[in-house]
């Protein structure tokens, strides 16, 4: 109960200062689209054209399209500030989601989805955003781990509302309703973040010269990182096509919205008490024990014959998720320096939205030629490949003079 307590606190105190629950509240808002958009439109097309490889490659499309974008939009946030590029980058990502929507609703052929889902990923990383701001806030001390496990917790927030959101607007009105409420949220959120200026980060004297010299994912340590997390979003996008199929081979299509919630509720309870911690325990060691764990979990997603074992099977494997996450973006911190580190964030979110995009296409292909379950192969083989990318990580800080980082922020 005193632990509970405590823990309590540690999150109440963040929000202290002025502007920090405004913030907060306009980033969690404005993310909730991403998730919405992608199970939106695989969602949208699979209704409309009844095909699971070409929703998943159309959504794989605006996945890589933010996932490639979104860390040069972050740059280019490091050198002008936040509210001179969200707003640009938003008016273009509307553009691509407003495409979309035309182009089912008035059949206008393949080019017109692939055009939409690329400029629909000019959407900017809010998850980003928010910590960055965090992390102004907070910078060197112990409430700065309270806050990135927070956000962490609210990404996974947006991963339980947004895409059961989006699946039973687009199940229950029409087709194109979750991509149409996902743009709105985005324009309302944005407009609200851009608005509160005291919290904004400033921009760092000579960014504009770093950001020439060449991008932060040049260093081995954010390759590294980031390929890792490409690896984890491998396992959610697989997650998220199998589990539409899986559903819909049930007869209860809209009976995916929860099995997709369960992934992000047992991340998000996993997240809460991560955040409560003070660990000893040097970094890398943590992102060891938590890659094991992804990996071990995903071999019941092998063995589910009902939605309900998928739904146990899915909150059991998404509890290690948020507190890698967290553990990876601790490291990320300490590798980039102050004037780049929303592009190196950026990076690493990139590269779980990478895997989600290769997840969902290839699972997709997969349901489409051998068969619905066969689809969750895919993610054993992404498990096996986070822990593989953490032992390498894990025995290259183990050598004499490696940097030596803990739990504790």
């Amino acid at each position: 109960m005193l632990m509970e307590k405590e823990s309590m606190n540690l999150y109440r105190s963040l929000f202290s200062v002025p502007g920090t629950v405004h913030f907060a509240v306009a980033g969690l808002l404005a993310r909730v689209p991403l998730p919405m958009a992608g199970i939106g439109i695989i969602t949208l097309l699979s209704q409309l054209y009844e095909s699971y490889a070409l929703a998943g490659t159309v959504s794989a499309t605006f996945v890589l399209a933010y996932a490639l974008l979104s860390p040069q939009i972050s740059g280019y946030v490091d050198r002008y500030g936040q509210r001179r590029v969200l707003p640009l980058a938003t008016a273009i990502s509307i553009t691509g989601f407003a495409i979309l929507i035309a182009g089912t609703y008035w059949h206008l052929g393949p080019v017109s989805l692939f055009t939409g889902a690329i400029l629909a990923g000019f959407m900017p990383s809010i998850s980003a955003m928010i910590r960055a701001r965090w992390t102004a806030l907070y910078r060197g001390q112990p409430q700065l781990q309270t806050a990135w496990s927070l956000e962490t917790v609210l990404d996974e927030a947006t991963f339980i509302v947004g895409p059961p959101l989006s699946v039973v607007l687009s199940v229950t009105l029409f087709p194109q309703a979750g991509l149409l409420v996902a743009a709105l949220l985005l324009v309302a959120g944005v407009l609200s973040l851009v608005m509160q200026r005291s919290t904004e980060p400033p921009v760092v004297s000579g960014a504009g010269s770093i950001n020439r010299s060449g991008s932060v994912i040049r260093l081995p340590g954010v390759q590294l990182l980031t390929l890792l997390m490409v690896a984890m979003g491998v396992i959610v996008g697989t997650i998220d096509i199998v589990s539409i199929a899986f559903a819909g081979q049930q007869g209860q299509p809209a009976a995916a919205s929860l099995v997709l919630s369960a992934y992000a509720t047992g991340s998000c309870l996993a997240g809460l008490v991560y955040g409560s911690l003070r660990l000893k325990t040097p970094l890398h060691r943590l992102l060891l024990w938590g890659a094991l764990a992804t990996a071990a979990t995903t071999l019941p997603l092998m063995m589910v014959t009902s939605l309900t074992a998928l739904a146990l099977a899915v909150l059991a494997a998404g509890i290690f998720f948020a507190p890698t996450i967290i553990v990876a973006m601790s490291l990320i911190e300490r590798q980039v320096s102050e004037n780049r580190l929303t592009e190196g964030m950026t990076w690493l979110l990139a590269g779980l939205n990478v895997g989600v995009a290769l997840g969902a296409a290839i699972s997709g292909q997969v349901v489409d030629g051998i068969g619905t379950r066969s689809g969750f192969s895919v993610a054993l083989c992404a498990g096996i490949t986070v822990l593989l990318i953490a032992l390498f990580s894990n025995l290259k800080q183990s050598r004499p003079g490696a940097l030596n980082t803990t739990g504790t922020m």
